[in-house]
């Protein structure tokens, strides 16, 4: 696929769902397994969705990595967040070294980590993460837009040539991850746009502020979704483009450029939290379909996420009350999937017990 060269051009972008007939195919596979039928609940059909995006019943899980999207907000400058932009960059360095909470539970869930500098407010070239700058930052929101029209298309388009990079590589799987002060702020604002949502009901602390940081939160959110007044604009796609550019983030753009890039390439994308569900929701709208190669590995402590998964029509498997970020959830539910995978190759069948099959009524 060509470089996205314009909204149009992202908004013409089509994707084949997942094939029905392998999906079958797993679901009657799991029903040969010596159990009762369905008896994996959930994780049956999770193994079957993996099949139906990859396109064959021979399932590969086994090569995967998190693509953990950095950068900065100017919406800091108000005050919305306990920490300040220069943490944003030391967990970027964290990452790049291996010392970071996701490289740690990358390695004991196998999971290769790729952290991109999509636009840390540094010129620093960061040892061991990916330099893919679209600038230093977002603009303060409250001031002008966060993102001019050609950074959000280049922050998308970064996300779907990363895919097309990883699945070249050999990469089957992909969990979606963020580190940005701030990014908390961007993505309910995404979400009670999009969504039209009341910020004061869904806005969460985030890494963690007192009750008067938390007001300032919501009402930074509110006068900016007035300010740019994105409800008389009819058309979804449109509408959806001009809200992530006022008051998104180049990381979440850049993620919704991995969703995107993921359904195009047949790759499986597991989202983690909020961040990733706001991207998940802006690609969602912006391309329909993409939802079909999404999997929600946990419900997530900001009230925001579950909407947003509610929206897409995605159950979340882990209920862990986490508000890590980092991409942790998603990557410590590769350990469920190589479970449930396993299962799914080497469970003895009704012919191994020499016992017969239970018949399926529904």
């Amino acid at each position: 696929m060509k470089r996205i060269d314009s909204k149009e051009g992202l908004f013409s972008i089509k994707v084949e769902e997942p094939s029905r007939k392998v999906f079958s195919k797993a679901k009657e596979r799991f029903d040969r397994i010596a159990k009762p039928l369905d008896g994996l609940g959930d994780f049956e059909t999770l193994i079957a969705r993996i099949a139906a995006i990859e396109g064959s019943i021979e399932i590969r899980t086994e090569k995967r990595a998190a693509v953990i999207m950095c950068a900065d907000n100017g919406i800091v400058d108000e005050g919305i967040s306990q920490s300040g932009k220069e943490i944003t960059l030391s967990v970027a360095e964290a990452l790049g070294s291996g010392i970071s909470t996701a490289c740690t539970l990358g390695r004991s869930c196998n999971v290769d980590i790729i952290p991109v500098d999509i636009g840390i407010d540094s010129d620093k070239k960061i040892p061991g993460v990916m330099d893919r700058k679209v600038s230093r930052g977002t603009e303060n929101f409250l001031n002008k837009p966060a993102m001019s029209e050609e950074e959000t298309l280049k922050a998308v388009n970064t996300g779907i040539e990363i895919v097309r990079d990883l699945k070249d590589r050999g990469f089957n799987m992909l969990a979606l991850g963020e580190m940005g002060i701030g990014n908390t702020t961007t993505a309910t604002a995404v979400l009670s746009g999009v969504l039209k949502q009341n910020p004061f009901e869904i806005t969460g602390r985030g890494a963690g502020i007192d009750d008067k940081g938390l007001l300032r939160k919501k009402e930074v959110i509110k006068k900016a979704l007035d300010l740019y007044d994105t409800d008389s604009i009819k058309d979804e796609k449109e509408r959806a483009f001009k809200i992530l550019s006022s008051v998104g983030g180049l990381d979440i753009a850049g993620l919704t450029g991995v969703i995107i890039g993921g359904a195009l390439e047949n790759i499986p994308v597991v989202l983690d939290g909020l961040i990733t569900s706001a991207a998940a929701v802006m690609a969602e709208t912006m391309v329909p379909g993409v939802k079909g190669f999404m999997i929600a590995s946990h419900k997530g402590r900001e009230g925001g996420n579950i909407i947003a998964l509610d929206h897409l029509g995605l159950c979340p498997f882990i209920n862990g009350n986490m508000a890590l970020g980092e991409g942790t959830g998603a990557i410590m539910f590769f350990k469920l999937i190589d479970a449930a995978a396993d299962f799914y190759r080497n469970a003895g069948s009704f012919d191994d017990y020499k016992i017969e099959e239970y018949t399926r009524f529904s």
